[in-house]
This record gives structure tokens, sequence and C-alpha cells, in this order.
């Protein structure tokens, strides 16, 4: 089937540049794509592969060896006087599903058997040497393979030692990830091993939008011919990264133009020097490709956009993004060294065509008040809210209440690690929101018994990563001793004359492994009036949004349930984006009575719907209350408490004040759930990494 051609993709310049500038040198460290589904991240970077230069290898080595300079270590090896063969680059496509052994390599069963031979079988980091690895969905990729890929690719070799096989082997690769931050963010410690970061949006503009729907509709209907019709402009930019090839080695980049990316580099407070090195090796390219000399401030400044996003995430809910503004500051104070358009006398060769670069965004109309001066654009509302749940004359009633809060302001953004904060008063027609209190690390909960969900740091599980704690007749990977053990007591029966074990395929054993899993957190909140009172909401969302961070670091996926008034609504459903929870955390509005059985009715639907499309997941259900039931009762509450007892749950009492009810405590009893005062809470200090619940 004919690829899409890259050239006939719309839009998307800076994914293009990006892309280009691995082609050009691939040292760069590769692309990682960010964008919304549906915006032709796949598309695009299957058909890079088309544009690159053919391979040169050794005949017959798995490994593509250059004739040239043939791997010493190679497996396949020697290749002294060896033939050679051309063959275009390889695009490889790591599925998110695949195996170590997939990746890497492992020992070849069969042969092993069959010939008694150790032989290894070469993975995708193999096949993927000298050509592109691509990873849909990197964000979803277990983390013991993505530590795997990004070493291979830092390093440009793979070791593989396992099953007795001990194997070295070349691996260097344009890797380049695509992923959607609706379904979770790529941890911060992994981002900075990409070279680069590219983020796409489809255009809202009609007429660009027509454009692609006609090229993707031409396509369909005669790919053959579209490709044709598209053929000369890929040659054209097929043409001009080999000579950007060629000509890279000769591209100076000048003290001057080093002191600026470095410059740049600690402006923006980047951690470690990868930051400093891709710049360089990015603006090096870029120069090539335009057929220059000398790196320029432009190539200084189209390096630092591509390179510098993705390391400015320092908090995990902090959004990629940089400041062009202070980029522009910095480069126009470091920008007075020699730029001469190209240093090499008689240069004449055909300039090669540019990437669309987007163009700036229009500068913003100041306001035409007072510097500095505050605007307030509403009414900041009373200063004081009556508590529905406790006030029987209602709003306006002018009687003050003991549960009277200062109304915090809507809008505030989540900053982990920090208050979240406001300045206006809420409109006096809509619920009012809370800030939240800064985030800690809380206590560790934890699924009692052992699952075999997805691969997470959370609850215990039986994993192909873990540690080995038993065999089991299987052929995914073979544990040496339980084999030996099972064929053993057969040796006689078997006729065995002489050394060695007569081993059969029934007595192939695979490891048992123990690691630990993600499980399905879902917060069933409170947003009653209630627990507004007395700023115990701001506690509450620093609760939760502790609990989410705590998620996030353990792998799971979150939910989120809220009740307020006369109903639940499922705020957040269960995603792997706890960036979301976060966002719907800071909209929470609170107000009106307390629907506690309607919550917990909703909670249980939620997990219900959950288990029929990842029964392997296991929930832990984390109620945020105060055990109040003022709309309904609390014998509803407690009979639809019923329907979570197979849950495990913890109930986080918000209950505050010298009276206490112990309502809460009702409702964790009646669940089989922990119960936990807010206020207990944050782990106490390095004793806390600590309390496990664990049930037999």
């Amino acid at each position: 089937m004919n690829t899409y051609p890259f050239s006939a993709v719309a839009g998307l310049e800076d994914l293009k540049l990006a892309l280009l500038i691995n082609a050009v040198s691939p040292s760069v460290g590769g692309v990682l794509v960010r964008g919304e589904k549906g915006t032709a991240k796949s598309t695009i970077v299957r058909a890079l592969a088309g544009l690159l230069p053919a391979v040169s290898t050794v005949a017959g080595c798995r490994f593509s060896c250059d004739p040239d300079a043939p791997d010493p270590e190679c497996p396949d090896g020697p290749h002294d006087e060896a033939e050679r063969q051309e063959r275009p680059a390889r695009l490889v496509e790591l599925p998110v599903g695949a195996s170590e052994d997939r990746l890497v390599g492992s020992l070849d069963i069969e042969r092993a058997l069959t010939e008694g031979v150790r032989a290894y079988q070469p993975g995708l980091l193999a096949a993927a040497h000298r050509g592109v690895l691509y990873v849909d969905e990197v964000n979803l990729l277990h983390d013991h393979l993505v530590d795997l890929l990004l070493d291979a690719a830092a390093m440009g070799q793979s070791y593989v030692e396992r099953e007795g096989v001990s194997v070295r082997h070349a691996s260097r690769f344009l890797l380049v990830g695509t992923m959607n931050p609706e379904e979770g963010e790529l941890r911060p410690q992994l981002l900075d091993r990409f070279g680069l970061t590219a983020e796409v949006a489809a255009t809202r503009d009609p007429d660009e939008r027509a454009e692609v729907v006609r090229r993707r509709l031409a396509y369909e209907a005669d790919p053959a011919g579209f490709a044709a019709d598209w053929s000369r402009a890929d040659a054209e930019l097929a043409w001009h990264i080999r000579a950007a090839r060629d000509r890279l080695p000769g591209v100076v980049l000048s003290d001057g133009a080093l002191r600026q990316i470095t410059a740049v580099c600690a402006e923006f407070e980047v951690d470690g020097l990868r930051a400093d090195l891709v710049m360089a090796r990015a603006a090096i390219a870029l120069a090539a490709w335009h057929d220059r000399g000398a790196v320029t401030p432009a190539d200084v400044r189209l390096a630092a956009r591509l390179a510098l996003p993705h390391r400015r995430r320092r908090d995990p809910f902090d959004a990629p993004g940089l400041d062009e503004d202070r980029l522009d500051d910095v480069l126009d104070r470091t920008g007075d060294y020699d730029t001469e358009e190209d240093p090499r006398p008689g240069s004449t060769r055909p300039r090669p065509p540019s990437p669309p670069v987007p163009e700036p965004r229009p500068p913003v109309e100041e306001d035409d008040s007072e510097a500095g001066a505050e605007v307030t654009t509403e009414d900041p509302g009373p200063e004081l809210e009556p508590d529905p749940d406790t006030d029987p004359d209602g709003p306006g009633s002018g009687t003050p209440v003991p549960d009277a809060v200062d109304l915090p302001a809507e809008g505030a953004l989540v900053d982990i690690g920090q208050a979240l904060s406001g300045t206006a008063g809420p409109r006096p027609d809509r619920p009012t929101t809370s800030p939240a209190d800064a985030a800690y690390r809380p206590r560790l909960f934890v699924v009692p018994g052992i699952g075999e969900g997805a691969p997470g740091r959370r609850s215990r599980a039986r994993t192909p990563y873990g540690r080995t704690t038993g065999a089991r007749p299987g052929f995914r990977t073979v544990h040496l001793a339980g084999t030996l053990f099972a064929a053993a007591p057969h040796q006689r029966s078997r006729g065995r004359s002489g050394p060695g074990l007569v081993i059969r395929a029934d007595d192939i054993r695979e490891p048992v492994r123990e690691g630990r899993e993600g499980n399905l957190v879902l917060f069933v909140v409170d947003a009653s009036g209630s627990m507004a009172a007395r700023q115990r909401m701001r506690a509450v969302k620093g609760a939760v949004l502790s609990l989410l961070l705590d998620a996030y670091q353990r792998r799971d996926k979150v939910g989120l349930v809220t009740f307020r008034g006369g109903s639940a609504e499922t705020a957040l459903p269960p995603t792997s984006s706890v960036e979301a929870g976060a966002r719907r955390l800071e909209d929470l509005p609170t107000g009106g009575r307390t629907p506690l059985a309607a919550g917990l009715l909703r909670a249980a639907g939620v997990l219900r719907a959950e288990h029929l499309r990842d029964p392997a997941r296991r929930p832990l259900v984390v109620v945020v209350t105060d055990g109040r039931a003022t709309h309904g009762s609390v014998d509803d509450a407690l009979r639809a408490a019923a329907l979570l007892r197979e849950a495990t749950s913890v109930v986080v009492d918000c209950e505050s004040g010298p009276v206490r009810l112990g309502l809460a405590a009702r409702l964790a009893e009646r669940l089989g759930a922990e119960i936990v005062r807010l206020e207990d809470l944050p782990a106490d200090g390095l004793a806390g990494v600590v309390r496990d619940r664990r049930v037999a």
C-alpha cells in the first residue's frame, strides 16, 4: 500500500521541521509529538521513512552493520570482506503491548531445544538500527520498556543479559514518539530523553480544514495516483536531506553561538546539560539544511523553540511550554556575535525549501487601566454565605451562621506544592468554588491480595516484570531451574543413557513474578454546603490533590464522582490523565444539601462500567465526606454503601469541630473500609512511607 506522502500533509509546520532536523542529524535525539486525536501524527511519521537515504548494509547481517565500518562486536560478525547490499531505511513500530523480549530480543527457544545451541533472537531494537523506531501512544508504554528504549536511544547500543545469553549490538535509530495528552502525560524524567518536541492541533480555519479533507479523500480514492502526484515534492525533500547530511560536518558552531545556546538554557533553568547538547546539534542541523556554513541566531531560536518546551515541565501537573518573549529577550542580549551568512567562499549550492515557520502571535492589546491596578469586572458578592445545610431560612435571611466562610475566587489554577489563590469574589448566582491547600505526601493505601492488573506502583500483583517467586508451565521465557526440576523425575522412564537430561515440551516452565500494579482510584467527594464550612473545602481539595499526585506517581487510573444539592455526577470518568482530575478539582463548585446515597450509587455504577472495560484493574474507592446525608436519609446512604462492599474503600472523615457525630465512622463500617481523619491523612515524615493495608 502506498504511504501518504510527507509533503502532502497540510500544516504541522513545527512537526515537519522537527522531523527534518532529525533526518539530517539523528544524533539530535528524536521527536516527541504531542497532540489531540486525529491530527495526522502517525501519518506524517510513517511518511518520513520514505524520505530517508537508502542504507548500505552487510549482506545477511541481522543487525544492519555498515560495510564501511562494521561493528566489531556484532553477534553476526566478524564481517571481513563481506558483501554489501542496499535497502530502504526501515520504519519499525513498537506496539504499546509489546513484551520486553520483543523489544530487546531473547533466547531462541526453538533452536535451543532442537539444536542444543544458545542462539540469540534479535528484537525490535536491532531491526530499527540505522532507521526509524516509531512508538505510537508512548505515554501508555510500560515504564520498564520506556527505560530500555530510551537507554538504547541515548547510548546507541543495546545490551541483553538473560537466559544464559549475553549480547551487545549497535542500536542507533531516529526515535519518534506520539501521544495524546488527554490520556496521561509522559513523566518528566522521561521527557528529557527526547531531543525535540512538537505540539500539533487541528486548524480552526475552515479553508485549511477543507484542504486537509480534500487531500485525504483524493488519497483514499487513488493511493497510487495521489502518491505519484506528490512524488516530485517528496523527491526534492529527500535530495535536500542527503545534501544537508553531507554538509553537516562542515558547519561551524562559533563560540558566540555556543554562549547564546548555553545562556538560553541557563535562563530557563533547564536541569542538566542534555538541553544544551540538543540545542547545539539542532542548530547545526538547521544551518546545514539552509546551506549555511555557520550557526546563526535564527537557528538558535528555532532550536530553542523545539528543544526546551518539554524540559520546562517541573511538576507532574505542569503543562509543557516556553515563554517566547523571554526567549527573544535572552537572544537579544547575547546575539552580538559574527553571523556571516556563509564563510565558505564560492558556495553556489541551491537553497533548500524551508518548512513554513508559524508567524508570531499578534501582541495582546494592553489594558488602558493604570499599571499595576487591580481590575474588578464583577460584583464581589456578599462577604458571608449561609450554610444551606444548617440555615433553615436559606440565603438572604440575614441570620449569621457559625459555618460562614469568606468566598474565594473562581478559576484559580492548580499548582502542585502551592496553595491556589484568587482575588475576586464569585458571582452570586452560581455555586461557590474554593482554592486548594498545598499538596503533601499522603499515607499509602493499597488493595489487599495479589492482582494481575497493569504494571504500576501501588498494590501487589503477578506481572511479567517483578521478582521471581516460582514457576509454572509456559513458553514466554524459560525458568531454567523449574524446567530441570520438572524433567528430572522422568529421566528413567524416558530411557536416558548418558549425561544430560531428556527434556520434553511439557517440562518447560516459565517464571512466576510478583511486582506492583496500578489500580483504579475512584474519588467520591462530598461538595455540599457543609463541606464548605470553615474553609474545610480548602483542606479537602488539598487532600484530594495530594492523593491525585500519589496516584500519578503510582501509575493509577483515576476517576472523580462528586455529589451536592440533589444529585451526583461523574465529574471525571476513569482515565490515565490525573492532570484532568486536577483540572476538574480546580473548578469543583460547592454548596447545597448532601445527597450521600446518590454519590455512593453513582460510584457503584462507575465501578461496574469500568470493570467491563478493564476487568483486571482492581479498584480503590476513596470517599471524602463528613458523613452527613441531608438529602435523603442516613439509612439510604448505608443501604447504598452495601453495593461497594466488594471494593476496597477508604473513608476520609472531614468532620471538624468540638462536637462530632461520628457519621463517617458508621459509613466506613458499612463499607468495610478504613477510616482516616482528614488531619491524619499526611504521612508522618519518613515513617509514613509506610502504611500498607495488607489483608490476608
